[in-house]
């Protein structure tokens, strides 16, 4: 009796390709070294990130952390096969929440999962990363990219973000200084941002019917060029107001929206009231309530409505910070003010 050889089997038969994974590493360098500040240590290929704080900057540092995901977004750049602006959000969903705090951004690391690596999707979506660092002033200085082989579709991926900055000890926000009287300042959304995108989808691809490259008069370009539209970075815009200016405060509006958002930042007996006729809601959001015929308290508790982010400041200092806000792209206006009462947010006239 004769017994058959065996096939030799690999990493590479089990769905894993370490040369893909080379190439990719390859393919990012460049984009990577583009954003290392003088503070990184070493380069890529190491076990660990290092960052080196240094003196002087700091007389009392302290260290903010955050991590995020995209969501289900992700399930509009795969019906684009478009990779990158996807890294933009999950750089902007980490900084925006680390800034909330009075705090630099000053690291970052990505972990891509996949099911089969393409070395020029990784490129593309690592890219969108390193684009997004430099914008924000943060280093990338680490990452991983795991083939999860049977795990995800072919094409399909996971992508989550960790951030590192830091602040002066004394300077920690949100401030025990807030009192009724201060004013609301909103800074303008680029759009929807990573959050609310499985309402998005079930209100579009479901109930509407719509496709990817639905041509919507409304938004003046297809729909998935508008719900791809990436999220926005705040950092290099309020940092240099944090040394001008009393901000006692800043809210990243994100899943949860306004009721849920505002009040964390919020001592016990203050309310925030929010004026939703202060600024122009954009049309998108306009769109999916009346295709969705979405309440209005569910659309304020689910998305940003054209705000990404609302700075609580003195009264006697809202006009300064506004003037010089007025230089910037992004629109800003004051929308409400504290007030006495229970920690929550009110957004009037809502039905």
């Amino acid at each position: 009796m004769t017994t058959k050889a065996k096939k030799s089997l690999s990493y590479r038969d089990a769905g894993v390709d370490i040369e893909a994974g080379n190439l990719a590493v390859e393919k990012i360098k460049s984009a990577v070294r583009s954003t290392y500040r003088p503070e990184v240590m070493g380069d890529l290929g190491g076990f660990g990130g290092l960052f080196a704080l240094g003196a002087g900057k700091y007389k009392d540092p302290v260290l903010v952390s955050g991590t995020d995901g995209v969501g289900t977004k992700l399930q509009i750049a795969f019906m684009m096969n478009r990779h990158n602006t996807i890294g933009q959000d999950v750089v902007a969903m980490c900084v925006n929440d680390v800034l909330t705090q009075g705090a630099e951004p000053l690291f970052f690391l990505d972990y891509l999962a996949v099911g089969k690596l393409d070395p020029d999707q990784a490129a593309q979506i690592v890219e969108g990363v390193a684009g997004a660092c430099r914008e924000s002033g943060c280093a990338l200085i680490g990452g991983e990219t795991a083939e999860m082989a049977g795990f995800y579709k072919t094409g399909e991926y996971d992508i989550a973000g960790f951030c590192v900055g830091a602040v002066e000890k004394s300077r920690i926000l949100p401030s025990a200084e807030m009192k009724a009287g201060d004013v609301l300042i909103g800074l303008a959304s680029s759009g929807l941002h990573s959050n609310g995108y499985s309402l998005v989808r079930k209100i579009c691809f479901e109930h509407m019917v719509f496709s990817i490259d639905q041509d919507i008069p409304e938004l003046g370009r297809p729909l998935g060029e508008e719900l791809l539209e990436p999220t926005r970075l705040y950092p290099g815009l309020v940092l240099p107001l944090l040394t001008k200016y009393n901000v006692k405060g800043m809210v990243h509006i994100t899943g949860g929206g306004f009721q849920e958002n505002l009040p964390r930042v919020l001592p016990e007996g203050l309310t925030a009231r929010v004026d939703p006729s202060a600024w122009d809601v954009p049309p998108i959001f306009k769109m999916l309530q009346k295709w969705g015929n979405v309440a209005d308290q569910e659309m304020f508790r689910t998305f940003n409505m054209g705000l990404g982010l609302v700075m609580v400041v003195p009264p006697d200092e809202a006009d300064s910070i506004l003037a010089e806000l007025s230089d910037s792209t992004i629109k800003c206006q004051p929308i409400g003010r504290l007030e006495n009462g229970p920690r929550s947010a009110i957004v009037e006239g809502l039905k």
